[in-house]
């Protein structure tokens, strides 16, 4: 496998899921392997040198040949990197590599969602977010999840056969849990309480788009934006404001923040090269 091209790594060190991408670049950047592991209560760093360690030997390739290894989110920990970027600027640069064209990203994560406005290079411009409290959150659908018995890779396809959603409170996530655990005993169907949470954190997505002033194309990323539920319900209340929006999800979003590191390494790279 070793040719002219190339390698570069990116790892998005996340709450719960870490994800590691190798890009290869002859030209423009292409997806050669990536994976996915959950953390699990074990050392964050130890699993990601596990996945790169898998990337590569998969791969047939060394440690040497990867011309730049990224980190983003809580990935500052990690030693092999040789550079650390924000997590808003990898999912911006990841967003348009899996949706071409895009001119906003919606990176719906663990704790916050965030709207961001982006270039065609996918530099942020301008950006709106969530508080890391609020029931707008994947942690939250995961948590409702859990406590209703279902796997959280199970919400999207449940929430689709929803005939009547009921919505949480919006206020705070405590506030909301105790709302799903009301309608519970009163007999509200499962799917009705996933449709709704998922209508509940769609209505923020929606405020946070408007309030940015966002324009087509939207890609959204994420670990939410795998969810076909969630992205069922983006796309419901975004036809119902009249906001006009054309909006993208990806079967892989929720690599887009380390396809984006990946990327700006290899940018970073070819300048640092071009100066020696």
């Amino acid at each position: 496998m070793k040719d002219q091209s190339i390698y570069t790594i990116g790892v998005d060190v996340g709450s719960s899921i870490i994800k590691a991408v190798l890009l290869s670049y002859n030209g423009e950047p292409v997806i050669i392997d990536q994976q996915m592991e959950k953390i699990r209560k074990r050392n964050p760093e130890m699993v990601a040198d596990q996945l790169i360690d898998a990337l590569l030997e998969r791969n047939k390739l060394s440690v040497k040949d990867i011309a730049y290894l990224a980190s983003t989110g809580e990935g500052e920990m990690l030693q092999r990197k040789r550079g650390h970027f924000y997590s808003m600027t990898t999912h911006a640069r990841g967003g348009i590599f899996l949706c071409p064209g895009s001119v906003t990203v919606v990176d719906m994560g663990a704790l916050y969602v965030r709207a961001i406005k982006i270039n065609e290079l996918g530099r942020v411009l301008d950006y709106k977010m969530t508080g890391q409290c609020a029931s707008g959150s994947g942690q939250f659908i995961e948590n409702i999840s859990r406590y209703l018995g279902l796997s959280i890779e199970d919400v999207g396809a449940v929430s689709l056969k929803s005939n009547s959603p009921e919505t949480p409170s919006g206020i705070c996530s405590v506030l909301a849990e105790t709302d799903v655990i009301n309608m519970v005993s009163r007999g509200i169907a499962t799917p009705d309480i996933i449709k709704g949470i998922h209508l509940s954190i769609a209505n923020k997505i929606v405020k946070l788009l408007s309030s940015l002033k966002a324009v087509s194309p939207v890609a959204l990323t994420g670990g939410m934006a795998m969810n076909v539920g969630m992205v069922q319900a983006v796309q419901e209340l975004i036809a119902e404001s009249k906001l006009g929006l054309e909006v993208r999800a990806h079967h892989e979003s929720i690599y887009a923040g380390a396809i984006g590191a990946a990327i700006w390494g290899g940018f970073r790279h070819q300048k640092l090269s071009s100066k020696n």
